[in-house]
């Protein structure tokens, strides 16, 4: 999904230095933890067969069992994301 001219002008009005993009309450923050739990997310569905919202399918060992927040220590700060745990902790 190509994103607009207009958009990215919008997004980067304000931004004058490199932190004010990447620093630790840059404009990147928000969009990279959503990505790292799409990611562990999707894991989550892979592992246990079944999307979000769904019911187990039968006989399955372990199911969904809500998310806990893990802070991830990078140089650019740290990061807060919601981590999906399953029942059987696999």
């Amino acid at each position: 999904m190509p994103i607009s001219k207009e958009l990215l002008d919008e997004l980067l009005n304000g931004v004058e230095r490199p932190e004010d993009l990447l620093g630790d309450a840059g404009l990147m923050k928000e969009p990279k933890i959503k990505l790292i739990e799409r990611m562990l997310g999707a894991e989550l569905k892979t592992h246990l067969g079944y999307e979000d919202g769904k019911e187990a399918p039968p006989g399955s060992a372990s199911r969904r069992n809500g998310a806990s927040t893990k802070v991830l220590e990078r140089q650019d700060g740290e990061m807060p994301v919601a981590a999906p745990r399953d029942r059987a902790e696999a």
